[in-house]
């Protein structure tokens, strides 16, 4: 069979070929006497359905019965199990021509008899619009009342319109792929100016791995979007599409949420800005706090393509799996407001940068439940799927642009986070445990640095480059003299006599006797600070 055909077998099971596509294909065996087929959202005026259905004329007669999304019509006989056929037939209404007899008496129908004998079949092709005051959902159903149980196959196309950005997408779909198609040019935007800020990071060794798991979180929001326009463009063009395109996105649209969450309680502890690793016992939580999160996506992903009934219009987080992953949002959200307290307390000089990033944030958190809990209750179903998809999306823009704009690398921006290069990590890391420290040396943001290409960058001279710590006693020795070694393994200076070591300077030249001879130059006084070691207190050198 056709790749696409849907299959249902006998013994009371139904299976229909892409439900939700707008080019469907099945067939029907089953001893029921009514089964639903499939569902779409029409305009108020250029829905169309075009049909062809077969069935053997001894099993005459079948109805198509098409419901709408009232209360009156389509809620109250689907899953209502009190309720026969001929009841849930009796709520349509004749006038507005709601069922198709599938019988050569019914002329609108199209049926035509093939065959001879035994073998004759029932071919029924044609068509039927649609018209409403707003855009509704219709609902397609399959019956035969008094017994007998039913037998069809069948093959269907709905359209709205005939433009490519609307004919085969249901109404509560229109806008999506343009949606799509403009939110990847700005991530893509966004995705090339974090690399061009991480150039520039990395030439100052400030490139931290919090800055390049935004890097990867929004890498893979561009991929995760790239995927969803090739399906939702081959989907226009077909009425089909590859639903393994959509999966595809769907899995790499909540990767890239989740490396941005486990990025900020990072950035929230302080890991790059304020300390050079996070504690055991931290490190434990987090693994199986994202464990957690990441199983209950998974369960997510399960639930809506196995539970979830393509006779109602639902909504992936109206389910427990849903109200789990909004329940978990708020949690990671008390341990981000937590971290960040913390990390105030003991550096209250990073002030500019934790105080707009907490504000920010907190907006984020709160965005991505507040918008679920919109969308199960306050949003029309037949317009959820596209505003829900544009405010997602929103909602993850505006998580990446707040972080692009407060650690781009620039003189200016006095939020900048990162004042310790990755090279001092390195040294810091490289410490036996007990000897060296996991914070940082206090210091208000590390922009200073940025300095035009005019002028000089002293700090580039004075920067520690990652090598592998050594002892004072291997690296400094003045003809056998030994140096002490401090209990901190920090550098320190000292005085000694270098007398006996070199020889006398030569007496000094004279200055010429030329009054236009101008004077020397002199350093500005800022720049004493980039001939300072910043360590510990009580570890300066002195002059």
């Amino acid at each position: 069979m056709d790749r696409v055909l849907g299959f249902a077998v006998v013994s009371s099971v139904l299976c229909v070929g892409s439900v939700l596509g707008k080019y469907v294909r099945g067939i029907v065996n089953t001893k029921e006497d009514w089964v639903f087929l499939t569902r779409f959202c029409f305009l108020t005026d250029s829905g169309r359905l075009d049909f062809k259905f077969r069935y053997p004329k001894s099993r005459c007669c079948q109805n198509i019965l098409l419901y709408f999304d009232e209360s009156s019509q389509w809620p109250s006989v689907y899953k209502r199990p009190e309720k026969d056929c001929y009841q849930k037939e009796a709520v349509l209404r004749p006038e507005n021509n709601q069922v198709i007899n599938l019988t050569t008496r019914y002329t609108w129908s199209g049926c035509v008899v093939e065959g001879e004998g035994d073998e004759e079949i029932l071919s029924c092709v044609g068509g039927r619009s649609f018209r409403s005051v707003r855009e509704r959902w219709w609902y397609i159903a399959l019956s035969k009342c008094g017994g007998g149980g039913l037998q069809l196959e069948y093959e269907m196309k709905l359209t709205n319109g005939q433009s490519f950005w609307t004919q085969h997408f249901s109404a509560d779909e229109f806008g999506i792929l343009e949606t799509d198609i403009t939110f990847l040019v700005i991530f893509a935007t966004v995705f090339t100016l974090s690399c061009y800020f991480a150039y520039n990071l990395k030439g100052r060794q400030l490139l931290h791995t919090t800055y390049k798991m935004f890097m990867t979180a929004a890498g893979v929001e561009v991929l995760s979007l790239l995927f969803f326009c090739i399906y939702w463009g081959l989907y226009a063009r077909d009425g089909v599409g590859n639903g393994s395109l959509k999966i595809l996105g769907k899995l790499l649209f909540s990767v890239s949420f989740l490396v941005f969450l486990l990025m900020l309680i990072l950035l929230g502890k302080g890991f790059t800005v304020t300390r050079a690793r996070i504690s055991h016992s931290g490190s434990v939580k987090l693994s199986i706090y994202m464990t957690v999160y990441t199983i209950t996506y998974i369960i997510l992903f399960i639930y809506e393509a196995e539970f979830f009934d393509p006779g109602e219009v639902l909504y992936a987080y109206d389910s427990p799996a849903g109200y789990g992953l909004m329940g978990l949002q708020l949690l990671a959200y008390v341990w981000f407001c937590y971290a960040v307290l913390v990390s105030l307390k003991h550096y209250p000089e990073k002030q500019p940068f934790y105080i707009p990033f907490f504000a920010a944030y907190t907006l984020w958190f709160f965005a991505v439940p507040v918008m679920a809990l919109i969308a199960n209750f306050g949003i029309s179903r037949w317009a959820r799927e596209k505003i829900v998809n544009g405010i997602q999306l929103g909602i993850h823009l505006y998580a990446h642009v707040v972080f692009l704009a407060i650690t781009r690398p620039s003189a200016a921006n006095k939020n900048f986070p990162y004042h310790v290069r990755t090279s001092q990590i390195g040294i810091l890391l490289s410490s036996p445990k007990g000897m060296g420290t996991e914070s940082f040396p206090h210091h208000a943001y590390g922009n200073s640095s940025f300095l035009g290409d005019s002028q000089p960058n002293f700090t580039e001279l004075f920067s520690i480059h990652s090598a592998p710590l050594k002892t004072i006693d291997e690296a400094v020795g003045w003809k056998g003299q030994e140096v002490a070694q401090n209990s901190d393994q920090k550098i320190i200076t000292t005085t000694a006599d270098l007398s006996s070591t070199f020889s006398p300077p030569p007496p000094p030249i004279p200055p010429r006797s030329s009054a236009l001879s101008p004077p020397p130059p002199r350093l500005a006084s800022h720049f004493t600070e980039y001939f300072s070691m910043q360590g510990g207190a009580g570890m300066g050198s002195k002059a």
